[in-house]
């Protein structure tokens, strides 16, 4: 059984219809038949929001931001922490930490799987740092973008090109110059 190719020119199906379509090529042409779906209006509002520019910068941005939060997260506790730790005598930040109510424990982990109610001093601490870096970091990206924008708008732009009739009020001037000298 042979698929249903409506005709261009009545609709039906082109081997049961009953006028001869007058051109093959236009008997099978598809391209004039229009398959949409119809979609609620919120779906292209949301789709033309969702492509405008800054929109996708934003998304570019914060999942940039997260993967380097997540580097700066292990430089403070990694490499920063204990270095401060050295300085200060080896005291450890990460297990920095009162115990309001339950068992005193050494660590912080120990506390905490005790049922103990602590403040964590040295994770405020350690968040306190990676904000600080962070900001800093973002603050030096600023400046340099800042300053770059500023030279780009400092250059001076280029003169426009002359339009076509001034090119030919030009030749003609300098035509008239010629047969005047």
């Amino acid at each position: 059984m042979s698929p249903f190719i409506p005709c261009n020119e009545c609709g039906l199906d082109c081997q049961a219809c009953d006028r001869a379509c007058t051109d093959t090529k236009k008997r099978f042409d598809m391209s004039e038949t229009k398959h949409t779906l119809h979609t609620p209006g919120w779906v292209s509002d949301f789709q033309k929001f969702i492509m405008r520019g800054n929109v996708l910068d934003l998304a570019v941005g914060v999942v940039i931001g997260a993967a380097f939060s997540a580097i700066v997260g292990s430089a403070v506790k990694d490499i920063l922490t204990p270095f401060i730790g050295l300085i200060t005598g080896g005291v450890d930040f990460s297990n920095l930490f009162i115990t309001l109510k339950g068992p005193v424990k050494d660590t912080l982990a120990e506390a905490q799987k005790a049922g103990a109610v602590t403040v964590n001093i040295g994770v405020f601490l350690n968040a306190v740092i990676q904000f600080l870096i962070i900001a800093f970091f973002i603050f030096w990206l600023t400046r340099i973008l800042s300053k770059l924008s500023r030279k780009q708008e400092a250059a001076p732009a280029a003169p426009p090109a002359p339009t076509k009739e001034e090119v030919l009020l030009t030749e003609i001037r300098d035509l008239l110059a010629q047969k005047n000298s």
